[in-house]
């Protein structure tokens, strides 16, 4: 019995999948299914029992998987122990961004950092909330910011602060909707937003909480580019607040209910769950703290 069987025996138990625990071990289908295979034979029974939509764990399985998990956080407790004796911290962490990096305090984190663990050097890679929540799954990136809600339990967050998010009109549109009711509201032509935003997902769930399906006008991925197109009169959308209400102070925007927020997101910082004991994983989350005052 080796480790990486038993990560492969988890990773399995997790997903429920073959094919997507391979991709997560960044191994073969066929390796996968040899080192299962491996297991109940030196166990003596088997640990899965297949389906066409998957496998799941067999009785015997559902009991070995505590002991199996217990074993990998030994080893990994004895990794970080290692890890910590080696001296200075050094190496390389890898940051999923996204938005703007001033809201992130980006530039005041990593200079933190740098200050306080000069081996280690932060590469950080820019994209959306999704696309880091999954290289985060997939242990692509060490850690990332997410704004909206994790649905995953091998995913850990820690909450920095809520990003209020008002409704902005165009200023043609502001005398019929300004007070509007949700209703109203949602007749008026919106901004479409790109899968490939952050924005999407919390946009969809506002009008799924206010029972709203408004027609959509566009597909759109920046911010910058939905404040564009609300001055132009093209339609609703909503923005971050202090985007939101920078723009209304000289007019070119209008804001539903004088700058009322219609729906509060938290920004969190991610990182796989496994690594919660990882010394590295600690001096990020150490040097967040002290930028968001969270201590």
């Amino acid at each position: 019995m080796e480790i990486y069987q038993l990560r492969t025996f988890i990773a399995v138990a997790q997903q429920g999948h073959l094919t997507q625990a391979a991709e997560l071990l960044h191994l073969s289908q066929p390796a996968v299914t040899a080192q299962i295979k491996a297991l109940e034979e030196e166990f003596g029974l088997p640990l899965f029992e297949r389906f066409p939509g998957g496998v799941q764990l067999t009785e015997a399985g559902k009991l070995l998987q505590p002991d199996a998990e217990q074993i990998l956080a030994l080893a990994r407790g004895m990794q970080n122990r290692a890890k910590a004796l080696a001296g200075e911290p050094k190496g390389k962490v890898k940051i999923g961004t996204i938005g703007v990096p001033a809201r992130l305090r980006l530039g005041s984190w990593l200079a933190h950092l740098r200050d306080r663990y000069p081996l280690i050097s932060a590469q950080t890679t820019h994209g959306i909330s999704v696309s880091v929540l999954n290289d985060v799954r997939k242990k692509v990136l060490d850690g990332g910011f997410y704004l909206g809600r994790n649905p995953y339990q091998n995913v850990t967050t820690l909450q920095l602060s809520e990003i209020g998010f008002c409704v902005a009109l165009p200023p043609g549109m502001a005398g019929e909707l300004v007070n509007a009711d949700w209703k109203t509201l949602g007749k008026a032509p919106w901004l479409g937003l790109s899968q490939f935003t952050s924005l999407a997902e919390i946009t969809l769930e506002l009008w799924r909480s206010q029972n709203i399906a408004p027609k959509i006008v566009g597909e759109f991925d920046e911010e910058a580019t939905l404040v564009e197109l609300v001055k132009a009169g093209m339609g609703v959308a909503i923005l971050a607040e202090r985007t939101a209400k920078r723009f209304a102070a000289d007019g070119s925007i209008a804001l539903w209910r004088g700058g009322e927020i219609a729906v509060r997101v938290p920004l969190q910082f991610i990182y796989s769950a496994d690594r919660e004991q990882d010394p590295l994983i600690g001096m990020l989350k150490g040097s967040l703290k002290i930028e968001w005052d969270l201590l």
